[in-house]
């Protein structure tokens, strides 16, 4: 297929899309360097045709060749990429045979090992690249907690752990199991607190940053690299801390039954996720470069009928949708920000897939494809 065949494809399916809807403006530019624009009015973003393999991609409206398109520099975005990745159903994403591959893995290796391996995927990273775009406080993966939408990532960072720690209602001297150790943020900030936490992770590269920091620090911090359905340390805890780890573990019962056993009676459990409305409304480029496995976002109406049917009450529950928005855009733009860098150290295709995990995610959380949620449960002293 040629540039030819994908701008008459994108017309069609422009004046198909846009017939009942306000219309986005955008430009293709062919190899050659000849311009179309599609819409009325100035482009709000550039598609960049660089070869015949982008041409066939963009020829076939198919939002998966598309971004692996873009992942090879066979497609490029000029322009705002955040407004392009908001039209994002404009490419339709059917594959069902990856949707059924997802499981096939955990079948055959079993979920602990096949969890093992999708962490692996996604955190076995140099921590280094990591840093770039995170807060440089905490180091925190998951969204901050925002008093304004400009207010620095760092602070509300801040507010994030000091929330957390309220809602836990812990103190100098208790024992907090942390779900998900990821760069030490909530163990750090909770330990210089006067807090013990028990970190668990499944990456190497986290249990690796995470046992550096420990030491060179000195905080009462114990790191184990263990699934946490396999986790049985003889005590029971005082508090439990999840910060965007119940994505990772869709199997609602067995982990509120996990919980049970490992938090002492009275104990708090305090939790934070991206949500969605069906469980598996993942793209498939998210399930294939980005989270592979069992991972899905949580579902929050079968979450809490599993909360209902378990011991534990729920005490509290808030949206968090925007504030995961500021998040992963500013994120986003400290990706790339720090393009040049990425790219000498670790080379283009990680910096093109973390931005368009980054900005796709902003994008999503800000049209409400994607949801989010923290929220704190309690484990009856009776």
């Amino acid at each position: 297929m040629t540039a030819v065949d994908a701008i008459s494809a994108l017309d069609r399916r422009y004046r198909s899309f846009f017939a009942s809807r306000p219309a986005i403006p955008f430009a293709v530019v062919e190899a050659d360097g000849r311009t179309r624009i599609l819409g009325p009015g100035d482009p709000r973003f550039t598609i960049v045709i660089k070869d015949e393999r982008g041409a066939k991609a963009l020829a076939t409206l198919d939002q998966f060749a598309v971004a692996v398109a873009y992942l090879q520099g066979s497609l490029d975005v000029d322009g705002d990429l955040a407004a392009a990745l908001r039209m994002r159903a404009f490419f339709p994403d059917r594959h069902p045979l990856a949707f059924l591959g997802r499981f096939v893995p955990g079948l055959l290796r079993g979920r602990r090992e096949d969890d093992r391996r999708s962490i692996s995927h996604h955190y076995d990273e140099d921590s280094e690249f990591f840093l770039t775009f995170l807060d440089r406080r905490h180091r925190c993966y998951t969204e901050g907690v925002f008093a304004y939408d400009d207010e620095p990532l760092e602070d509300a960072m801040t507010r994030k752990m000091d929330l957390a720690l309220a809602a836990l209602g812990v103190g100098p001297g208790d024992h907090v199991l942390e779900v998900g150790g990821g760069w030490g943020a909530f163990a750090e900030y909770a330990a210089r607190q006067g807090i013990r936490v028990t970190t668990t992770t499944l990456s190497r590269e986290s249990e690796r940053f995470l046992t550096d920091l420990v030491a060179r620090e000195q905080l009462p911090v114990r790191v184990v690299r263990q699934h946490i359905f396999s986790y049985s340390p003889g005590e029971r805890y005082d508090a439990i801390v999840n910060m965007g780890v119940t994505e990772h573990l869709p199997d609602y019962k067995t982990t509120l039954r996990k919980y049970a056993e490992l938090l002492r009676p009275g104990g708090r459990v305090y939790l934070d996720a991206l949500a969605m409305r069906r469980k598996h409304l993942v793209s498939t480029f998210m399930k294939r470069y980005v989270y592979p496995g069992a991972s899905a976002p949580l579902l929050l109406h079968q979450y809490l009928r599993h909360v209902a049917r378990s011991p534990f009450e729920l005490l509290s529950l808030v949206d968090d949708r925007h504030n995961y928005y500021l998040t992963c855009r500013e994120w986003a733009r400290r990706l790339d920000a720090a393009r040049e860098e990425i790219v000498r150290r670790w080379g283009e295709p990680l910096y093109r897939r973390f931005r368009l995990f980054l900005w796709g995610s902003a994008a999503g959380f800000d049209t409400g494809l994607v949801q989010a949620y923290r929220w704190v449960l309690e484990l009856p002293a009776r």
